[in-house]
């Protein structure tokens, strides 16, 4: 329940922020299944996404 509690506080931190700070939450949180980082990518700009791989490389 603790994990469940915990991604949905970051999911909110990640809805809310702008994109430096979506990008910042999506490169350094660890521990999150692929699930979780497909459904924080659901909130992302898709034109922005080539920068973000660049930064995931």
């Amino acid at each position: 329940m603790e994990d469940k509690e915990n991604f949905d506080h970051i999911l909110s931190r990640f809805k809310e922020a702008d994109l430096e700070g979506k990008i910042d939450i999506y490169t350094s949180v660890r521990g999150l299944s692929v699930e979780q980082f497909k459904e924080l990518l659901k909130y992302f700009p898709i034109k922005e996404l080539g920068r973000l791989e660049k930064l995931m490389v």
